[in-house]
């Protein structure tokens, strides 16, 4: 039984030395590399949302300056009057 135990404790060594061997192989300047990149998208996607949000406000804006007395009546009629 020694025998045994000595080799699954050899074979979880080898896999430690895999890992520690695979972050060597992939070095620090990579890993940051990579890091910058994963910034970059992500400012990326959020100046693109926010781009998609202000484009919304402006259409929604649009939509409002163009319709007719009455559809705004139709809206916002009945909310009162800031003079009541």
């Amino acid at each position: 039984m020694a025998k045994k135990k000595k080799q699954q404790s050899s074979g979880i060594s080898n896999q430690n030395d895999a890992k520690i061997t695979l972050q060597e192989k992939i070095g620090q300047d990579l890993i940051e590399k990579l890091k910058a990149a994963k910034k970059e998208l992500l400012e990326e996607e959020k100046r693109k949302e926010e781009e998609r949000q202000a484009r919304l406000e402006f259409e929604r804006k649009q939509k409002e300056k163009n319709m007719s007395f009455a559809e705004l009546l139709e809206k916002y009629g009945d909310k009162g009057s800031k003079y009541n």
